[in-house]
């Protein structure tokens, strides 16, 4: 006979084989990684985080925008120059220009970057204002027009792609400037390629906390399972996603 606390280790292990084992990625489409509830509940910012056109970066920060030039920037995985739109200060997405991403490689940080979608409202769900924020060119944090803009909750605005949605919603209006602070430490790995340490990020989206220390496990791919991508510094990157997204006031400090 079998006992009883031998049968619950056996059980156990089972269901633990079953939860990590990997689906044949030849199976994946898009929307096998789409989580459309719950839905995160609206918020609406304070009015201060978002009169912001003329901060200044504190004194230790590297800019990494400036409102004048692209020269911190380069295309992404190339060594070509970054071929954004720069004018009046401020940075927008040149459509079918590729990524760009920082020239200089970053390990832990703080980060500030302002954004704005477009004030014409074009499109629907992830058509509207996307781009996307690479921590060390790994890890996406999601730029989106999420207002009265319904889409699967782990690809909204403030969302880690396809892996944690935000706590909350707290997107303003299409055309208005908001803000993304972020402070990020990256994932440590052993000599076998193993993760001691997972990545950690911590967002708040004009002024209002949307992640939480909240672990980054994996890689945040289009499509498929998220993938354990062994790396030391990298990149900010920025997404060309085929909308005019706007960015501007982009600083770090290493922590």
């Amino acid at each position: 006979m079998i006992k009883k606390h031998v049968m619950v280790a056996v059980l156990a292990m089972t269901a633990n084989t079953v939860a990590f084992a990997q689906p044949n990625p030849s199976k994946h489409t898009p929307e096998s990684t789409e989580l459309w509830s719950p839905v995160p509940r609206v918020v609406n910012p304070s009015t201060y985080a978002v009169n912001m056109g003329n901060s200044t970066a504190p004194s230790d920060a590297k800019v990494l925008f400036d409102g004048k030039d692209l020269s911190q920037w380069k295309s992404a995985g190339r060594d070509s120059a970054a071929k954004w739109t720069v004018a009046d200060g401020i940075l927008t997405v040149k459509n079918g220009t590729g990524d760009i991403e920082t020239k200089e490689m970053f390990d832990d940080y703080q980060l500030h970057i302002e954004f704005r979608t477009p004030a014409e409202v074009k499109g629907n769900s992830q058509g509207r204002g996307n781009s996307g924020i690479f921590m060390q060119g790994v890890y996406e944090l999601q730029v989106l027009d999420s207002y009265n803009n319904p889409t699967y909750s782990n690809g909204s605005a403030g969302s880690l792609y396809k892996r944690t949605m935000p706590l909350v919603n707290a997107s303003r209006k299409p055309g208005e400037w908001q803000t993304y602070d972020i402070a990020y430490t990256s994932p440590k790995f052993n000599k076998d390629s193993m993760i001691i340490t997972p990545a950690y990020i911590t967002v708040f989206h004009n002024g209002v906390v949307i992640q939480n220390h909240t672990a980054i496990v994996g890689t945040t791919p289009y499509i498929g399972a998220p993938q354990n991508q062994v790396h030391g510094k990298g990149p900010i990157r920025l997404q060309d996603h085929s909308n005019p997204t706007s960015f501007r006031n982009i600083w770090i400090r290493e922590l």
